[in-house]
């Protein structure tokens, strides 16, 4: 070659296409290719050969065929050794993303594109967040934290100058592990979770053009809005003088959520509960679950871990298990603050001037000169301008208070969590959790099942969907509900429990719950499989997981076939004629699901474009609950030029264009899987040609947004995001185990075969068993690997 190796990763890496590369190298593309899969195979680490390491006595670690590392140990500073070993193993360059990602160091080693990552990061301060949080741990928190950071730092010691192949690309090594770097990594899953400012501007935009009134409440009004967790009556009726609950919103991201429920005995053939989660995030090469076994000291625990950090966050102990989605309650506010030229630096607040405070963050860019950003604060927490639409902070600075600002430990819950009994003491485990609010379903072997919202929620004295005055007393947080305040079922009558980020009570539930929960559709659905199932074994839970019936179909296609029954287009009508014959299901061999999909977007953004106008249409593209109502009937008056038949049948217009551009003229060969196809996008996606090397390309997929199974997409109708995890557990099971897989898989190294070995899989619904005990984890085990002391 004419170019050596480090020269050749490193001018990929800068985004060089890869006929420039190969070609000064002197290759041909089939030697490209040859030399790329050997040089990435040589950076997967050797699983089978044993090392000494910082241990205290001998420990194993066994991997399935999967590579999922079950990880034997005597004690637990050990076994959390072994845990970030087996992590840093197969995620060790991930996990520098992540932790660079979490404190706002991205652009070190991304350059200029990586600049608004971090300015956020540093703005809203996770960085000085993740600091504070550290201080306060408890030891035994920390001394898990230090073998969790020794074990990924052995790891990093032993792959010198045979790193994973993105630090070769990037040009960087990475720096040792800390516990702060684990903590600021769970801060900033928090922030993901949580911030999602455009909750709250986004209806504040609504507001300026819609007023207060009715139009404002329609546009905001999501499908199925009303299909709550906690069935009515389950519950003291609320006192006077307490807010509602909160309203609900349509959202066009509904593959941003996840589901959970459980089955009780007397609805599964076993007569034990059976656990069924499926989170719903970005699908990527790289997962960011972490498929993990951990056998030691107090412990025994299986499910996934999120990436960097310690924490398992849905699976199974022997005696209890759980699954989780995000519950949506707001625990931030963006508030409108209040300046004067007399009295520069000072923020207004109760009729007095009071001083702001402020630091500079000094942000280091690759291959350009640092960037400082001066960061100001009022008594509500830092002015995030750059974070917001300037449409949104047009009469004003504006600040955000986020309950992460203070301290919480959820960590050490997710711990205790882990040595559990029972439902009761799983419950008690998770009490300080703060941040975020999450809802969890769980079961255990004794035939209990239990829902629990966790997290706090500020009160207000009023509820507010857009800004908030910074200057108002009566504006600012008054508390927080307690946890016995919390929404909460133990062992309910209908002997089951859901969530999909769905309303968590109804109206009259005793505290306010400050909701911003997109549409019920999922949670409607699996209600609609579980309240009238018997028998159900596991398989079925996973069955009902690949669910693609499309909830919100179901009623507007009715209404859309009688708005357009009139039309003589051709076209049109054949169209109408598949939706006609269509059973609602997004599989992969429906036309009628094509049809749907690009009609249904289209629509919600004429619905909206009907009153919203010029740099107001970029963040209100989704019209909710509203768009349905708009297909039958006009009750609010929403529609300013042309009648809806008119709009619905552009819109239609639009989707039939895009198809044909798409899939041809023939109507009979749009099948939704010609479409909907799945891509692993790895994070480095999009400098030059890196997706050629590291993404891979599956094929096609069922649902969409806002079924069950979650499958939402890009521009390309690729899918990017959904149920990227799925677990089942029977609680019948002996000995315990779980039933799990993952888009990706459990290496991220794009020479290893477990780099996205899980995706074909995964579009079938095939989940793979993960045992608790030692004998089936050493009979299914491939791989083994011991760790011996450095010194005996």
């Amino acid at each position: 070659m004419q170019l050596s190796t480090t020269q050749m990763l490193r001018r990929l890496g800068s985004g060089e296409p890869i006929d420039t590369v190969r070609g000064d190298a002197g290759l041909t593309r089939d030697q490209f290719e040859a030399w790329w899969r050997d040089e990435a195979a040589s950076r997967v680490p050797d699983l089978s050969r044993g090392r000494t390491a910082g241990v205290d006595a001998d420990m194993d670690l066994l991997r399935d065929r999967w590579g999922v590392p079950h990880v034997f140990a005597g004690g637990e500073r050990d076994l959390f050794f072994g845990f970030g070993y087996a992590m840093a193993q197969d995620r060790l360059w991930q996990l520098d993303y992540y932790r660079r990602k979490s404190v706002g160091r991205l652009a070190e080693v991304l350059g200029e594109d990586a600049l608004n990552v971090d300015v956020l990061v540093r703005t809203v301060g996770l960085n000085r967040i993740a600091a504070a949080q550290l201080d306060k741990l408890p030891s035994r928190t920390i001394e898990r934290l230090d073998a969790f950071s020794a074990g990924i730092n052995a790891v990093m010691e032993e792959s010198r100058g045979c790193l994973p192949i993105e630090f070769d690309l990037l040009g960087y090594s990475p720096e040792p592990w800390s516990p702060l770097d684990s903590v600021a990594v769970w801060t900033e899953f928090r922030w993901y979770l949580t911030g999602r400012l455009g909750v709250i501007y986004t209806p504040e935009l609504a507001r300026r053009t819609l007023g207060d009134g009715e139009l404002l409440k329609a546009h905001l009004t999501p499908e199925a809005g009303d299909e709550s967790i906690l069935p009515p009556g389950s519950y003291p009726s609320s006192p006077n003088g307490v807010d509602t609950v909160g309203e609900v919103f349509g959202s066009p991201d509904d593959w941003i959520g996840s589901n959970n429920w459980v089955a009780g005995g007397s609805r599964t053939a076993s007569g034990k509960p059976i656990v069924a989660s499926d989170p719903h995030i970005a699908i990527g090469s790289l997962s960011c679950w972490y498929q993990v076994h951990l056998s030691g000291g107090p412990f025994n625990v299986v499910g996934t871990a999120y990436v960097g950090t310690p924490v398992i966050v849905f699976g199974r102990n022997e005696r209890v298990a759980w699954g989780l989605t995000n519950n949506i309650c707001s625990q931030r506010d963006l508030y409108r603050e209040k300046t004067d030229d007399a009295h520069p630096g000072h923020f207004l607040y109760d009729g007095a001037w009071e001083p702001s405070t402020e630091l500079t963050e000094t942000i280091a860019v690759k291959d350009a000169d640092d960037v400082a950003r001066t960061v100001r604060f009022s008594r509500n927490g830092p002015i995030v301008d750059e974070l917001v639409p300037a449409l949104a902070r047009d009469d004003g600075p504006v600040s955000l208070k986020w309950l992460g600002q203070t301290f919480s430990d959820e960590i050490s819950c997710s711990h205790d969590s882990y040595l559990a009994r029972s439902c009761d003491e799983f419950r008690e485990a998770l009490r300080g959790w703060i941040v975020p609010t999450l809802s969890f379903g769980f079961a255990d072997v004794d035939g209990h099942i239990g829902y629990q919202c966790v997290g706090r929620i500020p009160l207000r004295k009023r509820w507010e969907r857009g800004l908030r005055k910074g200057w108002d007393p009566d504006d600012q947080w008054q508390g927080l509900v307690p946890y016995d305040g919390m929404p909460a079922l133990a062992d309910p009558p209908q002997d089951w429990v859901r969530s999909a980020n769905n309303r968590t009570a109804p109206e009259d539930y005793p505290y306010p719950l400050s909701g911003t929960w997109p549409s019920g559709h999922r949670a409607l659905r699996i209600r609609q499989m579980l309240q009238d199932a018997h028998g159900l074994a596991r398989e079925d839970l996973a069955t009902m997981q690949m669910d693609s019936l499309v909830p919100a179909a179901a009623d507007a296609v009715h209404r859309l076939l009688k708005l357009l029954s009139g039309v003589a287009d051709p076209r049109v009508r054949q169209a109408l004629s598949y939706l006609e014959s269509w059973d609602g299901r997004a599989e992969t061999d429906r036309v009628g699901a094509s049809i749907w999909e690009l009609f249904s977007p289209a629509w919600s953004k004429a619905v909206s474009d009907q009153r919203f106008q010029g740099e107001y249409r970029e963040y209100l593209s989704a019209a909710g609950g509203l768009a349905v109502e708009l297909l039958s009937e006009d009750s609010h008056g929403w529609m300013t030029h042309g009648s809806r038949e008119e709009a619905a049948l552009a819109a239609m217009g639009q989707a039939l264009d895009r198809l044909a551009e798409l899939l041809g003229p023939d109507m009979s060969g749009w099948a939704w899987g010609k479409l909907h196809r799945v891509r692993t996008k790895h994070l480095l996606t999009g400098r030059g040609d890196l997706a050629q090397l590291l993404d891979r390309e599956g094929g096609p997929v069922a649902g969409g947004g806002g079924t069950v199974l979650s499958a939402g997409w890009d521009a390309e109708f690729k899918t990017v995001g959904g149920s990227n995890y799925r677990l089942t557990a029977d609680m019948a099971d002996s000995p315990p185990g779980l039933w799990a897989h993952d888009v990706s898989g459990t290496s991220g190294h794009p020479g290893s075969p477990n780099y996205c070995d899980q995706l074909d899989d995964w579009a079938a619904g095939i989940q793979h068993y993960l045992p608790m005990d030692r004998d089936r984890a050493e009979a299914a085990s491939v791989n083994r690997q011991r760790l011996t002391p450095k010194q005996r």
